[in-house]
């Protein structure tokens, strides 16, 4: 579970430093997509949210970051190949 997460992934078009902080949650996410799994499993895995009791908020936050992900495959992915090597 992330204990740091807003409840509204970035939308910009440029890498955030949100993405970067994030990009293990992200791959979880997509991984949970891809196996199948029940977007409310997910929400309440990694970010904690009981989809029972905040369905909206547990929606939000899952769809505005699984969404961020799939940004991050198409597009963001070529920002972190930019970054200074460490």
């Amino acid at each position: 579970m992330t204990d740091l997460f807003e409840d509204t992934a970035p939308s910009s078009d440029g890498l955030t430093d949100y993405d970067t902080a994030h990009i293990k949650l992200y791959m979880r996410l997509l991984d949970a997509a891809a196996d199948g799994a029940d977007w409310r499993e997910a929400v309440d895995v990694l970010f904690g949210i009981d989809p029972e009791t905040e369905p909206d908020r547990a929606r939000h936050v899952h769809d505005t970051h699984l969404a961020r992900a799939r940004w991050m495959t198409r597009t963001g992915y070529k920002h972190l190949l930019q970054l200074p090597r460490r």
